[in-house]
C-alpha cells in the first residue's frame, strides 16, 4: 500500500483538509473504477467534469481525493486535497506512485505533426535488433521489450504510461521511445517524467479542432522542449521552418538534422524507388528498405538518436539497412498483374501530399495514379478542402470516400472534401461513400502498371461509423479484391 503523503512528493498543494497519512490502494481519474481506498482525482475534461463525481467516487469506496475546488460539503474521514490543475497533479502522482520508473531508463520523446509512429517504431526496431530490452509508446501499440499490448491514444494518460514504464523497468527494459502528441503535452500527460532525449519531426496543419490557432499549436510543442532537462538532447528537423523554434529555450544539448540545409546531421537522396532508399548520411552511403523523401528524414532522425544515445555509427548504418516498413505506413502490394496498390496513414495534408510527391517522383509517369482517400468526423474541418485540392491537383484519379465518420454526417464530410478541388481538376475525382467500394472501383479501374494509393487510415483495423467501431482493414481488404479481380 501506497501512503498519500509520500504520492503527493513535489505536488503543489493549495489546501489540505484531512490526513495526508492514508494508505492508497489505487490512483483513479475514473470514478466507475474506484475501490475501496482508492485517491479519486477529479479532472476537468473537454466533455465531462470529474468534480461532478466526488461524490460518486466517495460512495464507491475513495478516502481521498485531488480537487481543484473542494467542496462545500465535506465528508468526515474523508481527505481532500487542493491544486490549481489535477490534470498536471495526476501526472507528478503517477510518477511517484510507480516509483518514478521513467528514471531508470532512456526514454526519449518523439513530437511533431507527421513521422512520430515511423521514427518511434523504427527506433523500438533499431534497438531490439542491437540486442537490447527496448520499450515502445506509439499510436500502433505498445510494446515491453517482447510484449505487445493495444494502444488507445498516440500519448496514453499519465497513469497507463507510468503502468508501463513500471513494466519495463520490472523487465529490465533500458531504452524507451515514446510518442508525445500536441494533447498530451497540452494536457500535461508527460509532466514528471524524465526524458533522456526528445526529436522534433515537423509542424504542418492538424488538429486546429483542439487547438484554436495554428500559433498554440506550436507553442504547445515547443513546450515539450522547453521542459527538457540539461543533461538530455534535444534533436530537431531544421529544413522545418519551426526546427529552430523548438530549440529556441531548451536548457538541453541542442542537434540539428535536415536534408537542404547545414545541419549536425546531414542526408542527400542518391536513389529513391519502390524497392527502398539510398541515402548518404553525413559521409557514409546506406540503403533501406523505407520509401520516399519523408522516409529520407526519418531514417536520419533515426541516426542521429542511436549516435547520441550510444551506437557505433558503422553499427546504425548496418541496422538501418535491415530495418522494416512500419504498419500502415507506405505499405504496398504488387498483383500478379503489376498493379501496385500502397496504403498510407496520410491523414494531414502535408503528409498526403509527400506520399503523393514520393510516388510521382519514383513512377515513369506512363500509368496512373488512383488515390482513393477521405477524412475524418469530429476532426479539424478546415484541412478538408485542402485535402480535396492536394489529392486531384496530384493524382489522375480520385475517388473521395468515408474514413471514420465518428457521429458526423459522412455526405457533410464529403461535400467540404469536394468543395477543395479546382475546376480543371473535376473530371478526375469521383465520390463513393462506402470505403469498400472506393476501393473496389479503384481496383477495377486500374490497368497493368498503374499505382493505387489508399490514405488516411493506414495500420488502423477498423472503421467507425456513429460511434460503433466495425472491422475494417485497408491492406487486407485490397489484396482480397485485387485477388478476385484477377480471375
Amino acid at each position: 500500500m501506497k501512503v498519500l503523503k509520500d504520492i503527493l512528493y513535489k505536488v503543489t498543494l493549495n489546501a489540505v483538509v484531512g490526513s495526508t497519512s492514508v494508505e492508497l490502494s489505487t490512483i483513479e481519474f475514473d470514478s466507475r473504477k474506484i475501490i475501496k481506498g482508492s485517491l479519486f482525482v477529479a479532472i476537468r475534461g473537454s466533455i465531462t467534469d470529474g468534480h461532478e463525481y466526488i461524490d460518486k467516487a466517495i460512495k464507491n469506496g475513495a478516502t481521498s481525493v485531488v480537487c481543484e475546488a473542494i467542496p462545500e460539503k465535506l465528508v468526515d474521514s474523508i481527505t481532500y486535497i487542493e491544486v490549481d490543475n489535477t490534470s498536471k497533479a495526476l501526472a507528478v502522482m503517477a510518477s511517484n506512485y510507480y516509483e518514478n520508473p521513467s528514471e531508470n531508463l532512456r526514454l526519449v520523446g518523439v513530437t511533431g505533426t507527421n513521422g512520430k509512429t515511423t521514427v518511434t517504431s523504427l527506433l523500438y526496431q533499431l534497438f531490439k535488433k542491437a540486442g537490447y530490452k527496448v520499450g515502445l509508446l506509439s499510436t500502433v501499440k505498445i510494446m515491453v521489450d517482447e510484449t505487445e499490448y493495444k494502444a488507445t491514444h498516440t500519448t496514453p494518460d499519465s497513469l497507463t504510461i507510468n503502468k508501463y514504464l513500471r513494466e519495463m523497468n520490472d523487465e529490465g527494459v533500458e531504452f524507451c521511445f515514446m510518442e508525445v502528441s500536441s494533447h498530451g503535452i497540452h494536457q500535461y500527460r508527460t509532466e514528471g517524467l524524465h526524458f533522456e532525449g526528445g526529436i522534433f519531426t515537423n509542424l504542418t496543419h492538424d488538429h486546429l479542432d483542439y487547438h484554436s490557432t495554428f500559433a498554440e499549436y506550436r507553442d504547445v510543442k515547443k513546450k515539450f522542449f522547453d521542459e527538457l532537462p540539461s543533461n538530455a538532447f534535444a534533436l530537431s528537423n531544421v529544413d522545418d521552418k519551426n526546427g529552430l523554434v523548438m530549440l529556441q529555450n531548451t536548457r538541453a544539448k541542442k542537434y540539428t538534422y535536415a536534408l537542404k540545409q547545414y545541419a549536425d546531421y546531414k542526408t542527400q537522396i542518391l536513389e529513391n524507388q519502390f524497392g527502398g532508399l539510398l541515402l548518404k548520411v553525413n559521409d557514409s552511403e546506406v540503403w533501406t528498405r523505407l520509401i520516399g523523401n519523408f522516409n529520407a528524414y526519418n531514417v536520419l532522425a533515426i541516426y542521429a538518436t542511436a549516435e547520441l544515445l550510444g551506437l557505433e555509427r558503422v553499427e546504425i548504418l548496418r541496422l538501418i539497412s535491415d530495418l522494416e516498413s512500419v504498419s500502415g505506413r507506405f505499405q504496398y502490394v504488387v498483383s500478379s498483374d503489376k498493379i501496385t496498390a500502397i496504403v498510407d496513414y496520410a491523414h494531414t495534408p502535408d503528409a498526403l501530399k509527400n506520399v503523393l510527391e514520393t510516388i510521382n517522383s519514383i513512377r515513369t509517369k506512363n500509368e496512373e495514379l488512383i488515390t482513393v482517400v477521405g477524412c475524418g468526423g469530429d476532426r479539424d474541418k478546415t484541412k478538408r478542402p485542402k485535402m480535396g485540392h492536394i489529392a486531384t491537383a496530384l493524382s489522375t484519379k480520385v475517388i473521395f470516400t468515408n474514413d471514420n465518420p465518428r457521429t458526423e454526417n459522412p455526405d457533410q464530410i464529403l461535400k467540404e472534401i469536394e468543395s477543395g478541388v479546382e475546376p480543371q481538376n473535376f473530371k478526375k475525382a469521383l465520390t463513393i461513400a462506402d470505403r469498400k467500394q472506393a476501393i473496389k472501383a479503384a481496383c477495377q479501374m486500374a490497368q497493368p502498371n498503374d499505382i493505387i494509393l489508399i490514405a488516411g487510415k493506414g495500420h488502423e483495423a477498423y472503421q467507425e461509423i456513429n460511434g460503433e467501431r466495425f472491422d475494417f482493414d485497408d491492406l487486407k481488404i485490397v489484396k482480397e479484391l485485387l485477388k478476385q479481380l484477377q480471375k
